[in-house]
């Protein structure tokens, strides 16, 4: 989803009149670290916000170090003072995938951040092409009935090797025994290219991969990977719906502070996201590249990290794929 959102998602204007900040010990320009290069998914969430947080007074400068997807970044964190100032944008997969992925994670994920809310969330789905006839392919089961027919297709991309719709495949694979082997691209963009072209049969991205495809009839999802259908595609239903309960990934994307953050800062840092969120202007943002605006209390998204970590190591165990990146 980082390449194919830029071009939609970096044009939106950031600029915007200055109020009131809302907690004194967070008066001059803050940092917001964010792993992945100007014009992603990640850069242009952390834009949105900064300026949403800058109409409350506060300016924060984003600050790219890109590169070890995401992992500079990251770790640069915790070198960080704990003092407001400097915060991380990342996705939650950060935190609850890569620590079982990459031998040199160059963090601890449990010790070196401090949750202070997510912001944003992004649903998976999954897609086929024009190679898997859509006269017999209408839902999964249709799917895995075309494909057992069919076994010289049994293949599925991915925006990544190691992500989070990488191990949702691999989830769906073998639940329905299917041995499906893993194409993992180097970005969202040149995975779409292959799904629209033929050249892939089957591709787990992003929701907001496929929304600019969806009025040309170009892409055919047959289900996302939500609790509940996503707003952006109601007509299609989820993994659970149809038998699959297990196969579920959300992803979001969050606020991080240093470690030893004080409770007084990370509730005033809290209460900034939360406003920012509700700011119109970024709420119609992130809806139209697919993102659905939400938050929680830094408690509660630490515990989601918590859950979702323990959730995904022994799938990625399983799975046999480690990163030697």
């Amino acid at each position: 989803m980082e390449a194919l959102s830029r071009r939609r998602f970096a044009r939106l204007a950031l600029a915007a009149p200055a109020a009131a900040w809302l907690h004194p010990v967070l008066a001059q320009t803050g940092k917001l670290l964010v792993g992945y290069p100007a014009g992603g998914t990640l850069d242009t969430t952390a834009r949105q916000l900064a300026g949403a947080w800058r109409k409350q007074g506060r300016l924060y400068i984003v600050d790219n170090r890109a590169g070890a997807a995401g992992r500079i970044a990251s770790s640069q964190l915790k070198r960080e003072r704990a003092d407001g100032n400097t915060l991380l944008c990342t996705h939650t997969s950060a935190l609850t995938i890569y620590p079982h992925v990459y031998t040199r994670l160059m963090y601890d994920a449990a010790a070196d951040f401090v949750p202070v809310s997510p912001l944003v969330s992004a649903t998976c789905a999954f897609a086929v092409s024009s190679a898997v006839p859509a006269d017999r392919v209408k839902t999964l089961d249709d799917y895995v009935r075309w494909l057992r027919a069919t076994p010289g297709a049994a293949t599925y991309a991915s925006p990544a090797a190691g992500s989070m719709a990488h191990f949702l495949g691999y989830q769906f694979s073998e639940a329905r025994g299917l041995k499906l082997q893993h194409v993992g691209y180097r970005g969202s963009a040149p995975a779409m290219q292959d799904l629209l072209g033929g050249q892939i049969p089957a591709y787990f991205g992003f929701v907001a991969d496929f929304l600019p495809y969806l009025k040309e009839g170009r892409a055919r999802i047959l289900g996302v990977t939500g609790d509940r259908r996503s707003r952006f595609l109601p007509g299609v239903p989820t993994f659970a719906e149809q038998g699959l309960p297990a196969i579920r990934g959300v992803e979001t994307y969050g606020v991080f502070a240093p470690p030893g953050t004080a409770d007084t800062t990370l509730q005033a840092l809290h209460a900034s996201v939360v406003a920012a969120s509700k700011d119109p202007a970024l709420i119609a943002a992130f809806e139209q590249v697919g993102l659905e605006t939400f938050t929680l209390a830094p408690r509660d998204y630490a515990a989601l990290v918590r859950r979702e970590r323990e959730a995904w190591g022994p799938v990625v165990r399983a799975s046999g794929f480690r990163s030697e990146e």
